[in-house]
């Protein structure tokens, strides 16, 4: 058997359908419902520009969703999982078509409503992860385009987000929380150092990148090669930037609840030695 049997059509662009080796689906795709009824057979080869959601938890949800949302944005949110899929080129979690229509048909009503959602980590975000980002932006551009509204820059951050935790299977918590302590971190060492690195500047996507690695190294258990003199001279000529690298060491553990390798604290106060160069250059 190499057909879909159409068992109700949602929309012009979603349909619930038998399929023969996940039963019932949810299937979506540009124009997929139009002119089509029950008992319809749709030839699986066609299947590459749709998306079949298996999981019945994530169909009950989808279907759930559908009908309070403009079919404009259900074809364009097509669209960017097709484009996120193609430039990606790696699996993507079929949750992304509900968390994407969910989040953006929201915020479009919050637009229209004018009401601003601010979000706090759009520079860590960027940071963190500048393909995705990338991508939240093109996605942006063509809501923006397609559905007749101007979303504000923090919503590119929202949507990588999402993006990345469809890529990585990660949850959106997790990936806030991630976000939410580099910024937590950042924010310390300026206060510390009582100087605020410039969000685009080299210094502060250096800063953040070491940081999102030390993080990345924890999560995934990965030693880091002790060099004991390295240690000893940190220790002895920057005493302050090494307080201050073994202070963010330990909000790392106490936020991750892992331990953190002493290493770090070495190479860590090799960056913000820098930092405290920097401003020291600046002020002089």
């Amino acid at each position: 058997m190499s057909s879909i049997t159409v068992a109700k059509v949602l929309n012009n662009n979603v349909i619930i359908a038998d399929h023969p080796q996940y039963a019932e689906v949810v299937v979506i795709g540009k124009g997929i419902g139009f002119n089509r009824k029950s008992r319809d057979q749709i030839d699986l080869s066609a299947v590459e520009k749709m998306f079949i959601l298996r999981n019945q938890q994530e169909q009950e949800q989808y279907k759930e969703l559908v009908p309070q949302v403009d079919e404009k944005l259900i074809e364009i949110i097509q669209e960017i999982v097709l484009y996120i899929m193609q430039r990606s080129r790696q699996p993507v979690n079929e949750h992304i078509h509900i968390a994407l229509t969910d989040h953006i048909s929201f915020a479009i009503r919050r637009y229209e409503q004018d009401v601003a959602l601010h979000n706090p980590f759009l520079y860590e975000t960027k940071e963190i992860y500048p393909e995705e980002y990338a991508m939240a932006e093109y996605a942006i551009a063509r809501i923006n385009k397609t559905m007749g509204v101007t979303m504000p820059v923090d919503e590119i951050g929202f949507v990588a987000l999402h993006i990345h935790s469809a890529l990585s299977n990660s949850s959106i918590s997790e990936l806030k929380q991630h976000s939410q302590l580099i910024g937590d971190l950042v924010n310390l060492v300026e206060i510390s150092l009582e100087y605020r690195v410039p969000r685009d500047s080299l210094d502060y996507s250096r800063l953040v990148t070491h940081l999102r690695f030390v993080l990345e190294r924890l999560r995934r258990g990965e030693a880091v090669k002790e060099t004991s003199s390295l240690d000893s001279l940190m220790k002895r000529e920057y005493p302050e930037m090494y307080a201050l690298a073994w202070k963010l060491t330990k909000v790392m553990e106490r936020r991750m609840h892992l331990s953190v390798y002493p290493a770090e604290v070495s190479y860590l106060t090799v960056h913000l030695q820098r930092l405290a160069q920097k401003k020291e250059d600046e002020a002089g």
